[in-house]
């Protein structure tokens, strides 16, 4: 099997690596295949109309007071550029990322989040999915291949995002990520499960993280079983925009993996590392449309 044609924004590594591991995951089909993703500048855009922004997860709430809003702006100020840089060691970035995080959950208990705000803040909000990745989940919901939607931001604004972004629900996407507890007021209180921040998410965050919430209309009574399933799938397609996303898969046995990789800022100071790193990487804020090929081309409309 080929690889995906070219286009001006990819870079496929080692072209022949790539060729033996898709016939590998084609020839054992779809029922021993799952996708994991990372969600805030992979599934979504890295820009919107020019601007970077603060279009995630975490970046676009809006407390509702303009002193806790502006002090997680200088949390976001200070972390971001040692977030992205290529020289900081991944030990000494991951602490980085715990302090951050830590912080940040801590100033929206402290502000007194609602949820009516997160309802608001992701209305208000420019956030937007790569073109193409409604369809990728339509595909892959007709072949019954779950997605695994893995997010150092949060559980809460993302299900918000899906709902209010996309044209319908997806009953094989599952996220696992920082999830909220509110009060009967509906006003933020504390933080299910362990923290997952950009550099310590993986399959161990299964266990790590609180059961995916009912608003997306899945059983949580299916949860343990669910996440057997995902453990017996073990061929792979990985999606991130670090390369801290390619731990994700750490905890899977996997047999196969295909990666692919993101890389939508310093580009020329990190591409080597991520062609060394990743099978594929997508430059530029690449739309969608090249992974909806790869599993076209791995399960085709006429396999089963």
């Amino acid at each position: 099997m080929e690889p995906c044609e070219l286009s001006a924004n990819t870079v496929i590594a080692h072209p022949r690596a790539l060729t033996d591991k898709m016939t590998l995951i084609r020839d054992a089909g779809p029922s021993k295949f799952q996708v994991i993703a990372d969600f805030d500048a992979t599934l979504t855009r890295y820009r919107v109309n020019g601007l970077r922004g603060r279009q995630t997860s975490h970046g676009l709430l809006q407390q509702g007071d303009a002193y806790y809003d502006a002090k997680r702006q200088a949390l976001y100020d200070h972390y971001h550029p040692l977030e992205i840089s290529p020289v900081i060691p991944i030990d000494e970035k991951t602490k980085l990322m715990e302090e951050w995080w830590g912080k940040t959950h801590e100033l929206l208990i402290e502000g007194g989040l609602t949820y009516d705000a997160i309802k608001k803040s992701v209305a208000n909000s420019s956030i937007a999915f790569r073109e193409g990745v409604s369809e990728l989940f339509e595909f892959l919901e007709k072949k019954e291949i779950p997605v695994l939607i893995f997010s150092a931001g949060l559980a809460d604004v993302i299900e918000e995002v899906l709902r209010q972004n996309l044209d319908r629900t997806f009953k094989n996407v599952k996220i696992v990520s920082n999830r909220m507890v509110f009060n009967d007021d509906g006003q933020l209180v504390s933080f299910k499960g362990k923290l997952i921040h950009v550099l310590n998410k993986n399959e161990h965050a299964l266990d790590m993280a609180a059961p995916l919430h009912d608003r997306l209309g899945v059983d949580i009574g299916e949860e343990d079983e669910e996440n057997v399933n995902m453990k017996e799938r073990r061929n792979v397609l990985l999606m991130g925009d670090h390369l801290g996303d390619l731990r994700m898969s750490d905890g899977l046995d996997y047999e196969t993996r295909i990666s692919i990789g993101f890389l939508n800022d310093n580009i020329e100071k990190s591409l080597e590392s991520y062609r060394e790193s990743f099978d594929l990487v997508y430059l530029n804020d690449a739309p969608m449309w090249g992974a909806l090929e790869l599993v076209s081309r791995l399960f085709s409309t006429e396999a089963s």
